[in-house]
């Protein structure tokens, strides 16, 4: 269980930077379209999620009292996207379905998909891009971070 804990924190802490970020841009800037909701969420969720990742890794080190390996650490920084990518998507989806696409961004010309098949989609996608976006993001930090074998 204490193997988790560290993974359900960060990621956990990734989606209340998401949620804030919805909530707060949301009522500063009403249009869903404005740049503030298209290149500003992307910065700050990719600098949000990098900062974690680290942030997480680091409370690794620190719990077991030594630096870790290579692929302890990208384990955990994956596992840290996992459960940032699994509830942002819930959390989304709970939008969706209180307040409807309101707070979605139109994109221009009407889809023949039905709405469901769009939203299913925007979810998966954002999921998948969290976890290779976490698995790139891991993968550089546990790079320097790793205890290498010449310090075993």
């Amino acid at each position: 269980m204490t193997e988790m804990k560290i993974p359900i924190k960060y990621g956990l802490l990734i989606t209340l930077g998401l949620i804030l970020w919805v909530l707060i841009a949301h009522s500063l800037v009403p249009d869903p379209n404005s740049q503030v909701h298209q290149l500003g969420a992307m910065i700050f969720f990719n600098v949000l999620q990098f900062s974690l990742i680290y942030l997480g890794l680091k409370a690794k080190e620190r719990e077991y009292g030594d630096r870790q390996d290579f692929k302890k650490l990208l384990k955990t920084g994956v596992a840290i996207s996992f459960v940032y990518g699994l509830s942002a998507a819930l959390f989304f989806t709970i939008v969706v379905g209180f307040m409807g696409t309101r707070l979605l961004p139109s994109e221009p010309g009407v889809s023949a998909e039905p709405q469901a098949i769009v939203l299913a989609k925007a979810f998966a996608g954002l999921f998948v891009t969290a976890m290779l976006l976490g698995l790139f993001y891991s993968a550089v930090i546990a790079f320097f971070l790793a205890k290498r074998r010449s310090e075993a």
